[in-house]
């Protein structure tokens, strides 16, 4: 199947304002792009790009005082089939570990292992190690925290999403992925595009997705506390550490965000000439 992927983002700048966004679709889909998402302004200004130390693709944009639009839209081809789950996945001792995985053992700006680390062994310590303790971590964070897009909020670290108990995707993964570090598994924040295909309506106004990927079976594993179930149309953007490493929009001054818009849809395939990238 194809999807139509984009996004618009319309802000309001005091004055001339630096910003690096991470809003590409990740190399490891480059071969399923079928319409560039080129990112766009309105008015136009000069974009340079950059790989960030993930090797994820970031652009740099110095935004003009008053109005700025940016956007993308591209399709992508998708297989069409939910997450992959590989239970019978092990876990490796940490002296076995890559060594390419070794950072995301350690405690981050919103994952603090140092907090978290003995409830985490009080609470999954017993599970057996590999693919049935992550899950039952996903499990665990899944039912722990209520989401609300009322109580989102950008500073909040996976140690107070435990003690608060809501928040939105981003909450989930980091406590998840603090809880994983705790219990020496190497695991990354994810983020991008994620459809509603294969979900019942009402469906949610658009946003970007948050899950994360842990270290287990010699590879790294897909995982998604906030929906705990396989999904379809799951586009990568960015992996990092924590959120602070994958952020959509960083702007180095004063701003108001006038818009937010996101939006991945499945297409019939003659609608292709239809998305402007």
């Amino acid at each position: 199947m194809q999807l139509r992927i984009g996004f618009e983002l319309i802000y309001s700048f005091p004055q001339p304002t630096p910003i690096i966004l991470v809003v590409n679709i990740h190399d490891s889909r480059a071969s399923d792009i079928i319409v560039p998402d080129r990112l766009d302004t309105e008015p136009s200004i000069p974009i340079t790009g950059y790989r960030d130390f993930f090797g994820n693709r970031c652009n740099r944009v110095l935004a003009p005082a008053g109005r700025l639009r940016l956007a993308a839209d591209g399709v992508i081809e998708d297989n069409g089939r939910p997450d992959e789950i590989v239970f019978g996945a092990g876990q490796d001792s940490v002296q076995d570990l890559p060594e390419e995985t070794l950072g995301f053992l350690l405690g981050s700006r919103y994952c603090e292992t140092d907090l978290l680390s003995q409830t985490a062994w009080q609470l999954f310590g017993a599970t057996p190690p590999g693919h049935a303790r992550v899950q039952a971590i996903c499990d665990y964070v899944h039912n722990h925290i209520a989401f609300n897009y009322q109580n989102a909020r950008a500073t909040r670290s996976a140690a107070e999403a435990f003690n608060e108990r809501t928040g939105v995707c981003r909450d989930y993964a980091h406590l998840a992925i603090a809880f994983c570090r705790s219990m020496n598994i190497p695991a990354r924040y994810c983020t991008g595009y994620l459809s509603d295909l294969g979900t019942p309506p009402p469906f949610a106004v658009g946003d970007f997705a948050a899950w994360f990927e842990a270290w287990i079976g010699g590879r790294w594993q897909l995982f998604d506390p906030r929906n705990n179930v396989p999904r379809i149309g799951r586009i990568l953007m960015a992996r990092g550490r924590d959120a602070s490493d994958v952020a959509i929009a960083t702007t180095f001054g004063p701003n108001t965000l006038e818009s937010f818009k996101v939006w991945t849809d499945e297409i019939p395939r003659g609608e292709v000439r239809g998305a402007t990238g």
